[in-house]
Formats: structure tokens, C-alpha cells, sequence
């Protein structure tokens, strides 16, 4: 299985192909970035398409990370996987950036609980929690920074994510203190793709995954717009 992984939820852009048969990615690239993620796109993933030497045709599937993220980021790349879909005919998914955060842990087969956790700012955090071998320990959700030390109660832990730091520096002192400290800016982009490759395309969808309402939101009253079509 051919498998184009793209990734604009956070504090990069990437993009890569996974050979499933090869077991390998076979063209990635992955620039750091805060914004700009809509003009860097479509011109990595053009790179990194034509570094690959196959053709969008020969995609089997499209996988995307869904959030929680950066509102304009995570629409940028669900709309180009869209639209690359669209275009071959082949099928889009989505994965969230929590659990691409975790899968790397989780194959390690390692016995400590994995905190994912990304930085909602005014002191929250987006977090998940999961055992070792990936069972479920706290569902996603957006918890104040003080709720989200309540983990603590599972264990010396492993965290991962852009708010591990945050995490880390206010952890209990009376609690065994985390394993590692992953402060990672983004998940793993291979991580993305071999994720895209296992889930199920009529579960796993691509569209936003919220945990909250996003702080950009449109005027109460916008002005009509003359022949609008209707939506």
C-alpha cells in the first residue's frame, strides 16, 4: 500500500510516502513552522511526490492529521488531502495528533503510561493518556494544566507533545517523576503515514477533530453577499 501522509496540525508542515510492502517511507520532508503552512504545501508535496517517483494516481489512500491543532493549520492539510483524494479517487483518513504523539511509545512496548499533551494556551492542555500497550487511561480531552497533573495517579510517565515541558515543570512532587520528557513540536510525519495505513477509512475520517470551539470565529452578522450560491 502506497500512502501520501500529510501534517499541518502544529509547529510543522511535512509531508511523506509510505511503502507498507517495503515497510519504509520512500520521500519525506518536514519544514518547521508556526504559520505559513497554506504557501509551503502544495510545493512540499509536490517535492516530495516527484522524490517518491510515483504519480498521485498510484496513491492507495491519503491520511491527514485531524487535531487537536492549530485551527487554519489543520484546515490547510484536511483540504489538500481532500483534494488529492478527490482527484485520484482513492480514500482519505484522518488520524489525530494525540495518538500519532503516543505510537511511537506504544511500539516500544514499554510498561509506563504515555501522556500526549499539546499546549491549548491560557494555561490548558489537549491531552490523552494511554497504557503502554495503548489501551485507553483518559479519552481525549481540553483540561486546565492543574486537572491535566491528575495523570499522575497512573505512574512514573512517558510525555510526548508540544505542552510535555509544561507538564514536566509542574509536576507533583510527591508523584514519581515522568520517564522522559518529549517536547516534540510535531508528531512524527512517518508516524502520521503508518497510523493512515492501519485505521479503518469508514471510522477513521478527515475532518477537524475539536476538543473545544476554535478562538478564530466568524462576524455575528456578515454582510450578504451578492449571488451566493446556496451551500
Amino acid at each position: 500500500m502506497l500512502i501520501l501522509a500529510i501534517d499541518t496540525a502544529l509547529d510543522a508542515c511535512a509531508a511523506a510516502v509510505l511503502d507498507t510492502d517495503a515497510g519504509k517511507l520512500i520521500a519525506q520532508e518536514s519544514l518547521a513552522m508556526k504559520r505559513g503552512h497554506a504557501e509551503a504545501l502544495m510545493p512540499l508535496i509536490a517535492r516530495v511526490i516527484k522524490e517518491s517517483g510515483i504519480a498521485f494516481a498510484s496513491l492507495d489512500r491519503i491520511a491527514a492529521t485531524t487535531g487537536p491543532g492549530s485551527f487554519t493549520g489543520l484546515r490547510v492539510g484536511l483540504s489538500a488531502a481532500r483534494g488529492i483524494a478527490l482527484a485520484a479517487g482513492r480514500p482519505v483518513v484522518g488520524v489525530t495528533t494525540l495518538t500519532a504523539y503516543a505510537a511511537p511509545v506504544v511500539s516500544e512496548s514499554g510498561e509506563q503510561p504515555i501522556i500526549s499533551a499539546i499546549d491549548a494556551r491560557h494555561d490548558h492542555v489537549y491531552l490523552q493518556v494511554v497504557s503502554g500497550n495503548g489501551g485507553s487511561l483518559v479519552t481525549p480531552r481540553v483540561a486546565p494544566v492543574s486537572e491535566a497533573l491528575d495523570a499522575a495517579r497512573f505512574g512514573a510517565p512517558y510525555l510526548v507533545g508540544n505542552a510535555a515541558r509544561i507538564l514536566a515543570e509542574r509536576w507533583p512532587a510527591d508523584a514519581p517523576p515522568p520517564v522522559k520528557v518529549d517536547p516534540q513540536p510535531a508528531p512524527d510525519i512517518a508516524w502520521v503515514a503508518w497510523l493512515g495505513a492501519a485505521v479503518d477509512p469508514d471510522v477513521a475520517l478527515a475532518r477537524p477533530f475539536y476538543l473545544r470551539a476554535p478562538d478564530a470565529k466568524p462576524p455575528k452578522d456578515p454582510m450578504p453577499q451578492a449571488s451566493q450560491p446556496p451551500s
